[in-house]
């Protein structure tokens, strides 16, 4: 930063500290004030939505993955030719099909139905943080002007043209602040409503992508269901696994320690 530079910022530094403190002219607008609440609050939700909907991409992608690990793990308990086994590769063909599906999904449907469009949508908040961040920036320079001149007023320099000068800077701080201003006001509105329209297929398509998740996830695990056993109550499932534990402490080489 120059020099010149690093004078400006301070000087816009100290006469901020001023303004808040009373010792300096401050300008206000409410109109703005309320718009520019609204757009903050969009830009906070919109970079929360979109890390949101990143996550789920990758917490989808490790889910079936973990599926896919479960069931090769799994295909390594039992022996060649046992009834299990098979139903076992039969589970790990399925998950794997699933992988590869909602890995389709992901990076094609859902990434340009959805990652993309809020990507896009929410690049464009930067620059428009920046506008705010130089309409604030003029509005702090107008007002050490618009102070400047007040304090001349009540205190006359004995140089005669000081006056006019300070004047002539601050009539020309207020018409660019107030053409930054106006712009602002009028264009904040407009962005902060068009998120409805603009998000509207973006949501559909999150619903649309979970439920054909959903959907493929059940019909090709509804498959496997001819393979097990028909479904038992809780209570004999425990006490088949208590009653498998149980031989296991009845063998001679659980006595050994």
């Amino acid at each position: 930063m120059s020099w010149s530079g690093f004078k400006k910022n301070l000087n816009r530094a100290t006469t901020s500290v001023l303004s808040k403190t009373g010792n300096m002219d401050r300008t206000t607008d409410r109109e703005f004030e309320e718009e520019e609440r609204r757009f903050k609050s969009l830009d906070q939700k919109v970079e929360r939505l979109h890390k949101e909907a990143l996550g789920y991409s990758q917490s989808v992608k490790n889910m079936t993955g973990s599926q896919l690990k479960i069931a090769s793990t799994i295909d390594q308990f039992y022996d060649e030719g046992a009834p299990m086994g098979i139903y076992g590769v039969k589970y790990k063909e399925a998950v794997g099909k699933l992988e590869q599906q909602a890995q389709d999904e992901l990076d094609v449907s859902y990434r340009t139905a959805v990652l993309e469009p809020i990507g896009r949508y929410a690049s464009y908040f930067p620059e428009i943080n920046e506008a705010m961040r130089r309409r604030s920036k003029k509005l702090i320079e107008y007002d050490a002007a618009r102070s400047k001149v007040r304090k001349l007023v009540e205190k006359p320099s004995e140089d005669s043209t000081k006056l006019p000068r300070a004047e002539n800077e601050a009539n020309t701080l207020r018409e660019t602040y107030e053409t930054m201003n106006a712009q602002l006001t009028s264009e904040l509105p407009k962005i902060v409503d068009s998120r409805v329209a603009y998000l509207d297929p973006s949501f559909e398509a999150v619903v649309k992508s979970q439920l054909s998740f959903a959907q493929d996830a059940h019909n090709t695990l509804e498959g496997l269901r001819q393979f097990f056993p028909p479904e038992t109550e809780g209570y004999e499932l425990e006490a088949t696994a208590d009653g498998i534990l149980q031989q296991m402490r009845e063998l001679s080489i659980c006595g050994l320690a």
